[in-house]
């Protein structure tokens, strides 16, 4: 995802793809209600990350959703982009 890549630069941490996968599978796992929900996403994630690492990546992530809803970034349109 582009914005996910450019939030991780902007948060100091790189997130490879695997990262991503296994933390969107984490975040599904750990909801809101889960005690120690940061600790066990890092630990799921695993990679060295620290719980204040994942729960600022989560933060980075849902300030990009609100910008796409609220129309401050632009949804590409794939169906005019020819295949090759």
């Amino acid at each position: 995802m582009a914005s996910s890549s450019m939030s991780t630069r902007r948060a100091g941490s790189t997130w490879t793809a695997q990262e991503n996968k296994l933390f969107e599978k984490a975040l599904a796992r750990f909801d809101r209600d889960t005690p120690d929900r940061w600790q066990n996403v890092a630990r799921a994630v695993g990679g060295g990350k620290s719980a204040e690492e994942v729960k600022t990546h989560y933060q980075i992530l849902i300030e990009d959703l609100r910008r796409i809803e609220t129309g401050h970034v632009p949804i590409p349109n794939y169906r005019n982009a020819s295949v090759r």
